[in-house]
């Protein structure tokens, strides 16, 4: 009798287990979530913010000396924005969660204004003959076409698309989050606002 009721509590544990979320990550790779309003009517609409995983374990690494394409068409590096934060996005016109936050990164960069700079650098292996045609539809109103070609910076830190990674003002990391995010957020502004 003993053997069966241990089987029937072991049982009730495994199914009691599937439907519990796992614990949030450490602060070095935490997942955030956005906060749920209390007491909405019923029938109300509620948005929830798109909220990807916040990486701290970089946090005070310079910014990578990889040569990059300006909008101008010019060679450029991450040393060419100190003395500003830069939120750097790594993304491509291939990756659909890439592609549906770009708007809000233009709504970002416009809000910032001269605060910060948003740069949208491209993974595109084709360059500019996928990444111009995007930008010329998309009509965004602040950000430009950054392009890494040989995909140097994704390749280089080992990352998925997108990622997108905050510096200070001395090129030196505060944080990355992986994965699409809604940067008009309240969440996002206030990540953004820990650069300097």
């Amino acid at each position: 009798m003993r053997p069966v009721i241990a089987l029937l509590l072991l049982a009730a544990l495994g199914i009691g287990g599937c439907d519990r979320q796992s614990a949030p990550g450490s602060q070095a790779n935490e997942t955030l979530q956005a906060p749920t309003p209390n007491g909405s009517e019923a029938g109300e609409k509620v948005v929830e913010e798109v909220i990807g995983t916040l990486d701290r374990s970089h946090k005070g690494e310079a910014a990578p000396a990889i040569a990059f394409t300006t909008p101008g068409g010019a060679k450029g590096s991450m040393a060419d924005f100190r003395g500003k934060p830069v939120l750097l996005n790594l993304w491509a016109t291939w990756c659909v969660p890439c592609v549906k936050e770009m708007p809000t990164l233009d709504a970002l960069a416009v809000s910032l204004g001269d605060k910060a700079q948003v740069v949208v650098l491209s993974q595109d292996l084709d360059g500019a003959a996928k990444v111009t045609p995007f930008f010329e539809k998309a009509k965004f109103q602040k950000l430009q076409p950054y392009l890494d070609s040989d995909a140097a910076f994704s390749l280089s830190m080992a990352i998925n698309l997108p990622t997108t990674i905050l510096y200070d003002s001395n090129g030196k990391e505060v944080w990355r989050m992986l994965g699409g995010m809604d940067w008009t957020g309240q969440t996002a502004r206030e990540l953004v606002a820990e650069a300097n």
